[in-house]
């Protein structure tokens, strides 16, 4: 007969407390309650159904987490727009503009401290950089290279990370608060990709031309890692680190808007419950398990919040 020891190579520990951080498939003992306890890891997560943009459009920035977002620029199927919309969990509110309405902008950060980075102007590719408040807009140092659909990372208004960009670039440019610099490249230049992360810890995956490609960033060089399930571009991302990362939507080859949504756990892609409305162009973030999605292409104005529970520890009945 085959023990747990045997299939887990220790035996049931034995302890006066509950584990603070157990992992899955864990089981112990606890003498102090006379219990046997087991820790199980089974989430499954989903998208549902948010409160609408007051504006649709696409190709916009975005920032913050699930209950307190940020969106700002964009294209609104007639004009360019600075519009800036601030997320409570529930319903969008129209804030304080952008000085400078642009689309394919870029966004990193938080409600209260983002970045909003490059973008397209007519008649052509922007470098202008603004810092957000939380209460207002304001324009500091350009990026050193002027061009759009730029990959972001970043945790707030004093340190981000634009990676790629229009022309299929492989520059990576690193914001400190003050300046931009340039550090080491992508290995695969490309642009419509989706990123998450920080400047230390950053994930880049996709893009055109309709890649699967992905790559990692430890803060001074980037390294290719294991590709996306579904090759695409004009995708979204979300995630606080480059180990837990949610990318959803895009557009795959033959210009098809898909709602596929991938996690990846530092090592692979999986493919997970799909957007409810299939996108390219849209907004995303948030984290892994609570993600938020808005906006894209078809022109919409659809919010979608993603949730995955926790582990849960359950009791064994030894009677």
């Amino acid at each position: 007969m085959t023990t747990y020891k045997d299939i887990h190579g220790t035996q049931v520990e034995v302890r006066a407390d509950d584990p603070g951080n157990p992992v899955n498939g864990q089981i112990w003992y606890n003498t102090t309650d006379d219990k046997l306890r087991g820790h199980t890891v089974n989430p499954v997560g989903a998208w549902a159904s948010g409160g609408n943009l007051n504006v649709a459009k696409e190709s916009l920035g975005a920032a913050g987490i699930q209950t307190a977002g940020l969106a700002f620029g964009g294209y609104n199927g007639t004009a360019v727009v600075n519009e800036t919309e601030k997320y409570n969990g529930t319903a969008w509110t129209e804030v304080n503009n952008l000085n400078t309405a642009r689309t394919y902008n870029t966004g990193v950060g938080t409600q209260a401290s983002a970045l909003c980075f490059g973008g397209f102007l007519d008649p052509g590719n922007t470098d202008i950089n603004e810092s957000w408040n939380g209460t207002s807009w304001t324009e500091l140092a350009d990026l050193n290279t002027a061009r759009n659909t730029i990959g972001g990372a970043g945790a707030d208004n004093t340190s981000a990370l634009a990676i790629g960009g229009s022309g299929s670039l492989t520059n990576t440019e690193i914001w400190n608060g003050t300046a931009w610099t340039e550090v080491n490249n992508l290995n695969t230049g490309r642009s419509q990709m989706g990123a998450a992360g920080i400047v230390t810890a950053a994930l880049a995956f996709g893009g055109s031309a309709v890649t699967a490609n992905t790559e990692s960033w430890n803060g001074t060089n980037w390294t290719e890692v294991n590709n996306l399930t579904t090759a695409r571009r004009q995708l979204a991302g979300a995630g606080a680190s480059y180990t837990s990362v949610l990318a959803f939507g895009g557009e795959t080859p033959g210009a098809a808007a898909v709602a596929i949504t991938e996690k990846w756990n530092g090592t692979n892609w999986a493919e997970v419950a799909d957007l409810g409305t299939a996108r390219n162009h849209l907004a995303g973030t948030g984290t892994i398990s609570a993600g938020l999605a808005f906006g894209g292409l078809p022109i919409t104005a659809a919010t979608e919040e993603w949730n995955e529970p926790l582990g849960a520890t359950q009791e064994f009945d030894l009677s």
